[in-house]
């Protein structure tokens, strides 16, 4: 399985829709469970937070459970790395 480098932007938009959403991280790690993804709620924090990896699989099942484009997901971050981005690893 294939992982994305998280990163604060990343964490920050996740953040963003599940809010959007009205979900708490409790309730969408319980959906993503349900799609078959091992994911904890901590691990769960740690994405939003910029600090951890997400599998490719459960950005699908993100986008699936919050119904928006993949697009929402990357919004803001630029196609380069910057500083901002490699302090945040």
């Amino acid at each position: 399985m294939s992982k994305l480098l998280g990163n604060k932007l990343l964490g920050e938009n996740i953040r963003r829709i599940r809010l959007s959403c009205g979900l708490t991280q409790e309730q969408t790690v319980a959906r993503l469970q349900i799609l078959g993804s091992p994911l904890s709620r901590s691990t769960y924090s740690l994405i939003e937070m910029g600090r951890g990896n997400i599998f490719v699989n459960d950005l699908v099942g993100l986008q699936q459970i919050f119904n928006v484009s993949y697009e929402e997901f990357f919004k803001d971050i630029p196609p380069s790395r910057s500083s901002r981005q490699s302090e945040s690893r």
